[in-house]
């Protein structure tokens, strides 16, 4: 392998400047063994390129060639196939899977071994090596090319010149040098050892001249000592001028560093000025607070707008010149701490006087208002009325107070508020504590006098109502009572013929019970109860419309005036129990507020603006369930007009703010009107199955079937652009499957009237009610009383009709039997009971006038039966007309089929028959 290494170093890479590091055996795996050598090489030129080459001998076999070649950097991945067992076979990934077989698993390895090194001396990608044993992979030191020679002895890495320089390339000369001596020596060849002695003793001979021309340039070398002894004294000379010249230098050096360190002192004293000047501008221009702010803020007006906007510049002034952040040692300054000790007493003093003006101000809004209060309830005292003639007076105008102006006049104080909330958190917090506690009382009077005005209208009369109703009819306002309510738009205007129906009713007059759908047809007749549900509606939506802007307007001055963040989906999170609330505007350990060092974050200023909101309006939620108790003992069906009012205010409310205070107590109101409505459902459930039909009369459509086409025309009309129409629907469904099971336990329970006119009357009035009002929820209930009516009226008239022609019917009821049985039908006349002269024989007995006969009296039971209101009477006697014809040719038929040319026929035709049954429809 040796001199094959020689041959294709000399014959293919010596000419192309490259060195041949490593070499393998290989063949082809898996074909024909044609072996070739794979080589690895490095070019002696800069940059270092890497190639493995394929070489292959010619085929006259006396040369090698070179096939391919491929650039180290070009490989991706080294495939061993085992790295425990010998395997000769091995992979190379370049664009290709070429896979090889080496000649020995040592020839194999050694190749392996030395693409790692290449790999890691000159690539900066790596590639992969896969199944190599670790111990060929061995860690290079990193050696860059600059440092490692060009000559031809150059390694791949430091320590491991055997491997890749086993063989050294002589020159030209060395070669022909050693090409002479061999031919001098013609046994050289043959005879090595004798060669070797040869070489021996010549390289003697030339030792021994060495040594005598190095004795013979003696004298040379002392002439050499001479001039280098003559060099060190000159040296030394030039070593003595420079010791002078550097002592002449020293003197100089030490004046200079004198003036460097003066010089130095002089910056230094200067940089220290320029920074004292610069402290001192600090200090005079953030610590110093005008005369003019001072004056503001020990004796400003805080009533006027210019006082306010002199304090409030002034309080925004000293909060700066307070919360400036002084540099390391300003503390310690005496002028400093005065200034601070200063400011500190500004702030309390101003601090102390805001919150006292605050304060003034909330009880003189408080007091106007409670003076105009008791001002208007001593009026009427005067004038010999009660409170409640008080609130009737007050009832043409179903309106909240606004507190517009109030709101306006304390906003100019929302910044110096914000500056107390940043600088005293004791006082602001004191501040939002009694306005809370101020307004609302304010808010608890006017609310429940406003509540208390809306029962009135709805109902017509007070607590005290028998005082009340028995006012002249000039004294009570509310007799006339335009009604200008305001509506979901801000008004609602009703129409003064209906409205002036509303009259004043004692308590003893009014209606106690709650509608149901068995007494609400007669209900829904009177003008007088579509009336008071109109009205009911209109101050509902009254009220609601009122409590909307009047929340809003309160929970956006608190934000503003308190300066709180009122973030919707924070406040949405915040849920503070009312009994909390009682102790303060949050209990200690909820309160953000508590530590006055503490700030509170945009969280816990949402859960304070909630918390401040259910204290001032802590009375609403129960005056509106008050409200809506009242209106459901009014009338149950109430529950209709307050879920789809307080549903779409609801969704109002959250369309403008989803987490606001109005947003959450609506829908907590609307929880109990929701309970209210199913209450409603479930009681006209109840009352249907409790439901008793008398047995002595007709019973006709039954009163809770007539019910529900009442309640769905009303409901219809409520639902019709509602928000929860899905909780109407769910009703429907739950309503009418109960009326479906109670008419069938009623028709089932009656003994007048037979079960199937009862089914099928019904049924056909549910189905007439859900055609008419095309209720989408109900299409498949529609679809089913259909279905019902249909089949109950095909079994009232096949039923009736057996009972005219009674023993015609079981005659041929019996031939049909027997062909059951599997008699042939022709064979059928030779029975016994059922031969030709049966067969006359009950014809006979039916001639046309009584048939005739039996189907008026056929028509007199019917019309006893059915109901006037249904108007099914003509129906019904067209479906037994047709029936009857059905039968006859039913019967024709079988005399035609089992009877064969017996020329029997009946006595009546069908045309006797149509004249028979148009005669009696007209008679009657």
């Amino acid at each position: 392998m040796t001199a094959i290494k020689h041959a294709l170093q000399r014959d293919i890479f010596t000419p192309n400047d490259e060195r041949l590091l490593s070499i393998v055996n290989v063949c082809k795996a898996g074909k024909k063994k044609k072996n070739c050598f794979l080589c690895a090489t490095v070019t002696t030129e800069r940059p270092v390129q890497v190639n493995v080459v394929k070489v292959k001998k010619s085929d006259k076999g006396d040369f090698y060639k070179r096939q391919t070649a491929w650039v180290l950097r070009d490989l991706a991945v080294v495939d061993a196939k085992d790295a425990n067992k010998e395997n000769p076979e091995f992979d190379l990934h370049f664009e290709k899977v070429y896979k090889w077989v080496a000649s020995s698993t040592a020839e194999k390895n050694s190749f392996i071994s030395c693409i790692w090194k290449l790999n890691q001396r000159y690539l900066r990608k790596k590639i992969e090596f896969v199944n190599v044993s670790s111990q060929l992979l061995e860690e290079l030191p990193k050696v860059t090319e600059e440092s490692v020679p060009s000559g031809e002895n150059q390694s791949v890495a430091g320590g491991d010149e055997e491997s890749l320089d086993e063989y050294q390339e002589l020159n030209a000369k060395e070669e022909q040098d050693i090409e002479i001596m061999m031919d001098g020596c013609e046994y050289a060849i043959s005879n090595a050892e004798a060669f070797a002695e040869k070489l021996s003793s010549e390289l003697q001979v030339l030792d021994g001249a060495n040594i005598q021309s190095i004795m013979a340039s003696e004298k040379q070398v002392n002439i050499l000592m001479q001039l280098l002894d003559e060099a060190l004294k000159e040296v030394d000379q030039i070593e003595h001028k420079l010791s002078s010249y550097e002592e002449m230098l020293q003197s100089v050096k030490e004046q200079m560093d004198h003036i460097s360190q003066s010089n130095d002192l002089i910056q230094l004293s200067n940089t220290n000025n320029l920074k004292l000047l610069e402290e001192i501008e600090f200090l005079v221009n953030h610590l110093d607070l005008s005369k003019g702010h001072i004056k503001a803020l020990t004796d400003g007006d805080l009533s006027s707008s210019k006082g306010i906007e002199a304090c409030t510049n002034a309080a925004e002034a000293l909060l700066q010149c307070m919360n400036i952040a002084l540099r390391p040692g300003h503390g310690h300054l005496h002028s400093v701490q005065q200034q601070q000790q200063q400011f500190k007493e500004l702030r309390e003093q101003f601090a102390r006087r805001l919150a006292n003006h605050l304060n003034n101000v909330f009880v003189q809004q408080f007091t106007q208002n409670l003076t105009l209060y008791y001002r208007r309830a001593s009026y009427y005292s005067v004038s010999g009325h009660d409170q409640s003639s008080t609130l009737a007076q007050h009832s043409i105008e179903l309106t909240l107070p606004k507190h517009q102006p109030f709101h306006r006049d304390l906003l100019r104080y929302a910044k110096l508020m914000e500056w107390l909330k940043n600088t005293d958190h004791e006082k602001y917090e004191g501040l939002n504590k009694n306005y809370v506690d101020y307004i609302c009382r304010l808010y608890e009077r006017e609310i429940k006098e406003f509540f208390e005005v809306a029962k009135i209208k709805m109902t017509g009369t007070s607590k005290e109502g028998k005082k009340f109703a028995t006012l002249p009819r000039k004294e009570s306002a509310v007799k006339q009572d335009p009604e200008s309510l305001h509506g979901s738009s801000g008004k609602l205007t009703g129409s003064t013929s209906s409205l002036n129906k509303l009259t004043v009713q004692g308590a003893g007059s009014r209606r106690s019970q709650s509608s149901s759908l068995l007494d609400m047809g007669n209900m829904s007749s009177s003008d007088l109860d579509v009336a008071d549900r109109t009205k009911f509606d209109k101050i509902f939506e009254q009220v609601l419309s009122e409590l909307e802007p009047l929340c809003l307007a309160e929970q956006d001055f608190i934000s503003k005036f308190f300066k709180l963040q009122q973030n919707p989906a924070l406040l949405g999170t915040i849920m503070v129990d009312s009994e909390e609330m009682d102790g303060g505007i949050l209990s200690r350990q909820q309160n953000p507020l508590a530590d006055k060092h503490s700030v509170p974050s945009e969280k816990e200023e949402a859960g304070i603006i909630r918390s401040m909101m259910i204290k001032v309006f802590r009375c609403i939620e129960p005056e509106l369930n008050n409200l809506i108790s009242l209106g459901d003992k009014i009338d149950s069906f109430n529950s209709l007009y307050m879920l789809v009012k307080m549903s779409h205010h609801v969704w109002t409310a959250e369309n403008v703010d989803p987490a606001s205070f109005l947003s959450t107590t609506l829908g907590n109101v609307l929880v109990t009107v929701k309970r209210n409505f199913d209450k409603c459902i479930l009681n006209q459930i109840k009352q249907m199955e409790e439901v008793k039909i008398s047995k002595k009369s007709k019973v006709g459509i039954l009163p809770f079937v007539s019910g529900f086409e009442e309640f769905a025309e009303l409901a219809e009309s409520i639902f019709r652009i509602a928000e929860r129409r899905g909780d109407l629907n769910k009703a429907y469904s739950r309503l009418i499957r109960a009326v479906y099971n109670n008419v069938e336990k009623v028709a089932n329970e009656s003994q007048k009237t037979p079960r199937d006119v009862v089914m099928m009357e019904n049924f056909h009035h549910i189905f007439s009610t859900l055609s008419r009002l095309k209720i989408a929820c109900l299409e498949i209930e529609r679809k089913e009383a259909k279905q019902k009516y249909t089949e109950y009226l095909q079994a009232y008239v096949i039923y009736s009709l057996g009972q005219p022609l009674e023993k015609l019917n079981h005659f041929f009821e019996g031939i049909e039997a027997r062909v059951a049985q599997g008699i042939r039908e022709e064979e059928v006349s030779y029975q016994l009971a059922f031969n030709k002269q049966e067969l006359r024989k009950v014809i006979k007995e039916y001639p046309g006038k009584e048939v005739k006969k039996g189907l008026d009296n056929l028509y007199k039971k019917v019309d006893k039966h059915l109901c006037e209101e249904e108007n099914l009477l003509q129906v019904v006697w067209h479906s037994m007309q047709d029936e009857f014809i059905r039968q006859y040719k039913h019967f024709e038929g079988l005399i035609g089929r089992c009877y064969p040319g017996s020329s029997i026929i009946m006595e009546f035709t069908i045309q006797d028959i149509l004249e028979y049954f148009s005669s009696i429809a007209q008679s009657h």
